[in-house]
């Protein structure tokens, strides 16, 4: 039942930014889980809230439109988000993460842009490439398992440190010839 409370939550929100003409893709859990379930369903991971990128300059027009869907702008330690009505919880929340931004002054790579994406059943996901990178930028442990799951379905190999920076392909090579 919270597996579908989580993808109704996506759904609704996705629907919200649409129709308000914001643009935005869905990254973190959600579209690894997208990602991975093309291949294998089976292999797909729960996660327990919805991450979405924005433009900032949309953030007001992002309000407006999610609003009417029943979320409620909130921010808690700097963190952005959309509580889904007055009671809800950060942990369930829709998170916000700024297009082209550093999430961490401490990260390698800043977040892609909202566009280009890919559509999904029902919302637009970030690139695979683009998830990667993300992942592979953030590295915690969520982050690994993340990446070791797209590994073990096929969706990347060793030949993406080609095309990752150094540091980045350099933990990806980790993950590869450390197998958990």
């Amino acid at each position: 039942m919270a597996i579908d409370e989580i993808r109704e939550r996506l759904l609704r929100a996705a629907a919200a930014l649409e129709a308000g003409e914001v643009k935005y893709a869905v990254l973190g859990g959600n579209a690894v889980a997208e990602w991975v379930g093309r291949i294998d369903k089976a292999a797909v991971r729960f996660t327990r809230d919805v991450d979405v990128l924005i433009r900032r300059e949309d953030l007001p027009a992002a309000i407006k439109a999610m609003r009417p869907a029943g979320f409620v702008f909130h921010e808690t330690f700097k963190v952005p988000m959309f509580i889904d009505g007055e009671k809800g919880s950060a942990r369930e929340a829709v998170h916000l993460l700024y297009a082209n931004e550093k999430v961490r002054e401490t990260d390698e790579i800043a977040t892609p842009d909202v566009e280009p994406f890919e559509r999904a059943d029902g919302f637009r996901v970030v690139t695979l490439e683009c998830l990667v990178r993300l992942k592979l930028t953030s590295f915690r442990r969520k982050d690994q398992v993340h990446l070791e799951d797209m590994l073990d379905v096929g969706l990347i190999d060793t030949s993406w440190t080609q095309r990752l920076e150094p540091v980045l392909a350099q933990r990806l090579q980790y993950l590869i010839d450390n197998p958990e």
